[in-house]
Formats: structure tokens, sequence, C-alpha cells
């Protein structure tokens, strides 16, 4: 189960895939991200659309479903899905490659900020959101 809050003051903490999963795993990297967001009141959040990278056969199904407890999966609606379309086009990138990255893209930038995002794939969200949001490599 996902629990909702509403957004708090000191804003947002977004897990990319890579991010998800190395919360799973316990990364003592990531730990320390979401220790530090809990202390400073951050909401952290991912997307509905990172879940399909990230639930495969052999992931630690308990450990998963604990985690996203911890945190809120945001649904991916029709104007996400259209601002993340937009962010591709005016990236001047399209297609399946980018299409899960653009969604979390959209998804950081209609969060309330600041709002730094954790990712393996720095170039991409960075292209995608610009400077809008911070962009951590993990």
């Amino acid at each position: 189960m996902t629990r909702t809050s509403p957004a708090v003051p000191g804003g947002t903490l977004v897990l990319d895939s890579e991010g998800l999963a190395k919360a799973v795993l316990r990364d003592r990297t990531v730990t320390t991200w979401l220790a530090l967001a809990r202390a400073d009141d951050l909401r952290v959040i991912t997307s509905a659309a990172t879940l399909v990278e990230v639930i495969h056969p052999r992931i630690n199904r308990p450990a998963l479903e604990w985690t996203l407890s911890r945190l809120v999966v945001e649904p991916v609606t029709e104007p996400l899905a259209r601002h993340a379309a937009t962010l591709l086009a005016d990236a001047g990138v399209h297609g399946h490659t980018y299409a899960i990255d653009a969604i979390l893209a959209a998804t950081a930038l209609s969060a309330p900020g600041p709002t730094t995002v954790l990712t393996s794939d720095p170039e991409d969200l960075t292209t995608l959101c610009g400077t809008r949001v911070t962009v951590i490599k993990i």
C-alpha cells in the first residue's frame, strides 16, 4: 500500500527506477538520502510508471512493499502524460527509450519544490527538466 500525504514545505525527493531499486536493497547512499529527506520533512515520491521498471520476478516483494509504504507513488494521469510528451518534444527526443524518463520528469516538475531527483540517468533527466530540478546521480 502507498500512503498519500499532503505536500510539505520542505520540498520533494524523487526516486527513479534505480533509486527505488536501491532503496529496496537498502543501498547505503540511497538510505542516507531517505533519512535526510525524512529529517528535512521532504515528500518522497516516485511515478507509478517507475514500478514497471522495478518490479521483476527476483525482486524481494516484502522489501519492495515496505519501501513503497514509506513514499508516495504518483499516478500517471492524462495531463501528466501530455506534459511528458511536451518535455520530449522540447528536448527534441521521442519514443519508448525516453518515455518513462519523461513521465518521471513531468512528475518531478509537478511536485512541490525545491525538487531533487535521484537517478542513474542524470543526462536524460537534466535534458528533460533543465535547471528546474536538482538531478543527483546515484
